[in-house]
């Protein structure tokens, strides 16, 4: 007898159908998976015929084949083992398949039958809306996160039996209901704020500047001087992230399985931190079927490297395409896959090995040879990347001891989304640019007019510092992100000058 049940997997942030294919036939006993199965879904045969057995049903003895199609891509993960045992338990006869062809199955079986979550249930469920299939059934703990997909009927449950029953209508299960606006509201909050941050004035200007034009920032000063704890406010003062964003957020979050129960709708923008010793593939993403590295789980965020020279050479580089593009392209033997990767960088770095260079309260004992070395970590294409250099002074008891409330984060925000609006009127016909920080050069050259006093100072700063010419392309996107936050159709000496004095390692004292 034969039975199809559907299902589905994942590709990049995309899902494709899966059709499980069982076929039943009188022969000596044995058990044959074709479709290009990983270790894991050939190891479901284990998972299956227990669950079966655990449940109350008997796994059929006789001659079985399934097959997963299409038969030429490559599948993976624990999440067929429930359309595998549904499929069996319906060629042999001891379910009926009257509502199989309504519903999308995915499911990972534990031995006495209960389901476990998943990976990538809001792609799968988007996917099924596009196919017009009428539902879902799935783990009750990917319930809420696919239900934020509209229209479309999901079905949670907690075991193969539960499953088993709805199918052939001797149980009903209501539906996994969400409202997207209202879970998307009730979720958008971060529990930090600017206004713990004490002194730093510059900084946070320095920070308002990047956020405003989303350009990638980079900060420099002693051990204890507030980087880390001004980078970790950062997503409090970006525009507020869109349910769009969020759902797109959500999407690559679900692949990498950090989705969940507690967890179905990425409300907040990302913010990712990873250690120092991070690998190039955990960083830009990889493995033999590969999957979201850092750079994709910080999309619509921000990427914070903390001690960035500390970071291994080979895996800072890889970052650049990225930066450029927006998406991050992995490619292996058996498929290439693109995961979009469009974040804001945030480093912070001391000044030499010791980090005391730029503290007047503590003497650097580092040798000019020692900081080079320490500096070198870091290339200078690389560098050019990064729009905003800032140094961040250590506090001074007299801040430290101010009990003056600091401003707050939701102040600050008001005026980066204002700047962040001129740009999206600027940019509405451009394809792609959305800030200031995704200008092309042919749109700079227009939109970063410069008169004859303002002109005259960029080229005596370019050859002062010896800038690059991509240096000369982020002090203008800068420069002009500053003019929209004051208002100013033009770009003033005022707003060039505060532009150029945020290149602080292109000085010839940070050399």
């Amino acid at each position: 007898m034969l039975s199809k049940v559907f299902s589905g997997s994942v590709m990049g942030i995309d899902a494709f159908l899966v059709e499980v294919e069982t076929d039943i036939s009188p022969g000596l006993p044995s058990y044959t998976l074709v479709g290009l199965p990983d270790n894991a879904v050939r190891e479901s045969r284990e998972r299956v015929s227990s669950a079966i057995s655990n449940i109350g049903y008997s796994f059929p003895l006789k001659r079985v084949t399934i097959n997963l199609a299409p038969a030429d891509i490559k599948k993976e993960g624990a999440a067929f083992d429930l359309p595998i045992a549904i499929g069996l338990l319906a060629a042999s006869g001891q379910l009926s398949s009257e509502r199989l062809n309504d519903f999308l199955v995915l499911g990972e079986l534990s031995l006495d039958g209960n389901l476990k979550p998943i990976r990538g249930a809001l792609p799968i469920a988007a996917s099924c809306r596009k196919l017009e299939i009428k539902g879902l059934l799935l783990p009750r703990d990917n319930a809420k996160e696919a239900a934020v997909v509209e229209d479309l009927e999901v079905i949670g449950t907690d075991s193969l039996a539960e499953a088993a029953q709805f199918l052939t209508g001797a149980k009903e299960i209501q539906p996994t209901k969400v409202d997207p606006q209202r879970l998307f509201d009730s979720s958008s909050c971060y529990g930090v704020d600017y206004s713990d941050v004490k002194g730093q004035e510059h900084a946070k200007r320095a920070l308002e500047v990047a956020s405003a034009g989303g350009h990638n920032v980079l900060l420099i000063g002693p051990p204890g001087s507030g980087k880390t704890m001004l980078a970790r406010r950062l997503v409090t003062i970006l525009p507020q992230i869109s349910l769009e964003e969020a759902i797109e957020t959500t999407r690559i979050h679900s692949v990498a399985g950090f989705t969940g129960e507690k967890q179905s709708l990425v409300a907040t923008r990302p913010f990712r931190h990873p250690h120092h010793t991070i690998s190039d593939a955990g960083l830009i993403g990889g493995g033999r079927i590969p999957k979201p590295g850092e750079v994709s789980l910080a999309h619509n965020g921000v990427l914070f490297l903390d001690e960035m020279p500390e970071f291994h050479k080979n895996v800072l580089e890889v970052m650049r395409q990225p930066m450029e593009d927006g998406d991050v392209s992995i490619s292996r033997s058996l498929i290439s896959i693109s995961y979009p990767a469009r974040f804001m960088l945030a480093c912070a770095m001391n000044p030499c090995p010791c980090g005391y260079l730029t503290d007047p309260n503590h003497s650097c004992n580092c040798t000019p040879s020692q900081i080079k070395r320490y500096m070198s970590n870091i290339s200078g294409p690389l560098l050019d990347r990064i729009d905003i250099h800032v140094e961040v002074p250590a506090v001074p008891f007299e801040h430290l001891a101010d009990k003056k409330a600091a401003e707050g984060s939701e102040t600050i925000r008001k005026r980066v989304e204002n700047g962040r609006k001129i740009q999206l009127e600027r940019f509405e016909h451009e394809k792609g640019i959305y800030c200031n920080a995704h200008m092309t050069r042919s749109v700079l050259r227009e939109v970063c007019c410069l008169n004859s006093e303002t002109e005259a100072l960029l080229r005596q700063a370019m050859f002062h510092f010896g800038l690059s010419a991509r240096a000369h392309d982020r002090i203008l996107k800068v420069a002009r992100t500053i003019a929209d936050m004051a208002g100013s159709p033009d770009i003033e000496t005022e707003h060039l000058a505060e532009a150029i004095q945020y290149r602080s390692l292109d000085r010839t004292s940070m050399r």
